[in-house]
């Protein structure tokens, strides 16, 4: 689910240059590096069908990567000229020069790479942290954003599930290394059985292909030595933006978004409970909301074509395309 610097673009036909393990590069994907001061993001592209297509940014959860939008983004190609980025030590990205992993510093990373580019505003995508960072984006940055489509949105809890809880201890000093220590016999396998088991409402729908790439993934995550601490400290990150009052909480963020917003919410989300989608739909103003009760934490991962759909009504309703 979700490094080096990349010496140049790749695509899925083109090799890669020598290293331990590469990142999976979908077919009709390319990959880029961008310098940016103290920071090196990796992008992964997925070009639109035709040319003059508006642009689209995709920002993944915590311990994701940009490979949790291949799903989705070629059943927008015809809509939207699609990147994905790996933020700051996740996917392909290094970790950052000043160490900042907080929402804030996530969130500009990403107003960065859109600032350098030239390409705003965009749709602007986020799940689960990414939510959080996009949120906090949109509500910053209302130029750099068309619209905003948010799928289980990282935001302030009073009660969050008990399933939740582990994910929040890793932002505990020495728990993520303690936590470290005691799986260090699981094997990759393993561990990707449990992400999906979290992440999934349905686990069993996972293609062998596509556990096969997870796994792929996990032993090249596990091999890179600023893994647990990126995990520990965006985790981190997460529960000090929920305790923010006053402007800076997220809440009172997402009352300034000024950009159409799409919320999506999984019925079986075990991260993000079900119970917020109302709070989010009278947060965001004229938000729309759509609800899959089968659902997961990753409704762009389990039912793409249903969140494309969404997408794409909310991009012409807006005049976006």
């Amino acid at each position: 689910m979700s490094s080096t610097e990349l010496p140049e673009t790749r695509t899925a036909d083109a090799p890669t240059a020598s290293r331990a393990r590469a990142v999976r590069v979908a077919d009709g994907e390319e990959l880029r590096s961008v310098a940016l001061p103290g920071l090196t993001l990796t992008v992964r592209a997925r070009p639109g069908n035709r040319p003059g297509l508006p642009p689209a940014l995709y920002v993944h959860g915590l311990g994701g990567s940009s490979q949790n939008w291949s799903d989705l983004m070629p059943l927008l190609a015809d809509v939207v000229d699609g990147e994905a980025v790996d933020l700051p030590g996740f996917g392909d990205s290094p970790p950052p020069d000043d160490g900042n992993y907080s929402v804030t510093g996530h969130a500009r990373a990403v107003i960065r790479l859109l600032d350098s580019a030239g390409r705003g505003p965009v749709h602007l995508f986020g799940n689960s942290m990414g939510g959080a960072v996009a949120t906090r984006v949109a509500a910053v940055r209302p130029d750099l954003v068309r619209t905003l489509t948010l799928v289980s949105p990282a935001l302030p809890e009073l009660r969050a599930q008990r399933t939740a809880w582990p994910t929040a201890l890793l932002a505990v000093p020495g728990i993520a290394s303690f936590f470290a220590k005691l799986t260090k016999d699981w094997t990759a396998e393993q561990r990707v059985r449990g992400v999906l088991s979290l992440c999934y409402g349905d686990p069993g729908q996972v293609t062998e292909e596509g556990f096969r790439h997870a796994v792929e993934e996990m032993e090249r995550r596990l091999e890179l030595p600023y893994f647990w601490d990126a995990m520990a400290r965006s985790s981190r990150g997460i529960v000090d933006a929920y305790t923010l009052g006053g402007q800076h909480g997220l809440w009172r963020q997402a009352e300034r978004v000024l950009a159409p917003t799409l919320l999506v919410y999984g019925g079986r989300d075990q991260l993000v409970s079900y119970r917020m989608a109302r709070k989010a739909a009278a947060a965001f103003r004229g938000s729309r909301l759509l609800t899959l009760p089968e659902a997961g934490h990753v409704a762009m991962m389990e039912h793409p074509e249903t969140v494309a759909q969404a997408v794409r009504d909310l991009i012409v309703d807006s005049g976006g395309s």
